[in-house]
């Protein structure tokens, strides 16, 4: 696709992306009293497991141990790919963090009015405070970003990762953290971030691996042969 095409294609996904959380804005209340499962002790657990699977350091463990199982059984093509994956997770995780810190939004169970205060609120700084750091959810940017990267390489891989991305998602609005809106535009950031980390970074990632996994054979040939 030529750069042109592409820049026409970012524009009509974050575009129609502003669509989609205005009008999920509209029904952030009617969603966030329906997926409450306060009263639901079993749906509270499934919420707090899937929550837990949506943590950065969670996938980060998962992408490296599992690139680092498929080094040593020569898969470095499967290693290449599983520590993108997990990588793009992470940064899309890290860039909806900043963006959260910064807009301030209040989270549904804050015991403050619900509004975006910025990165101030009655005289105090608020950046990093957890009951203003709403939009976008950073749990869902990680899912979505895993979702979308996995899809650039496999479906199969890619309908898995959705399944576990819309859990994760639908565990954070469950637990009252997030509103819809929020999951939302997790989606519409965390997807060109896979797009472009494609483009940027996949083919160094991928030739990164190879060279690593020949060197790793070259060493046990060495040492067979001491």
């Amino acid at each position: 696709m030529s750069v042109s095409g592409a820049k026409r294609n970012l524009i009509f996904w974050l575009l129609a992306g502003a669509a989609a959380i205005a009008l999920a804005w509209q029904f952030d209340g009617k969603v966030d009293a329906a997926l409450d499962v306060a009263s639901r002790p079993f749906l509270q657990k499934v919420a707090w497991w899937c929550s837990q699977a949506g943590e950065g350091w969670a996938v980060a463990l998962w992408g490296i141990l599992s690139a680092v199982i498929f080094l040593l059984v020569k898969r470095p093509e499967i290693a290449a790919k599983v520590f993108f994956v997990a990588f793009t997770s992470e940064i899309a995780g890290l860039i909806s963090t900043i963006f959260r810190v910064l807009i301030g939004r209040t989270r549904p169970n804050a015991h403050v009015p619900q509004g975006i205060y910025g990165v101030w609120y009655n005289g105090h700084c608020i950046i990093g405070k957890y009951e203003f750091s709403s939009f976008p959810s950073g749990h869902s940017a990680v899912a979505a970003g895993l979702a979308a990267a996995a899809w650039l390489f496999n479906p199969v891989w890619g309908a898995v990762a959705t399944v576990y991305a819309v859990a994760v998602m639908w565990s954070r609005i469950a637990q009252q953290c997030h509103h819809l809106s929020d999951v939302t535009a997790s989606i519409v950031l965390s997807v060109p971030i896979a797009v472009w980390m494609n483009r940027k970074f996949a083919r160094t990632n991928a030739n990164f691996f190879q060279k690593l996994s020949q060197k790793m054979a070259a060493k046990k040939t060495a040492s067979d042969k001491m």
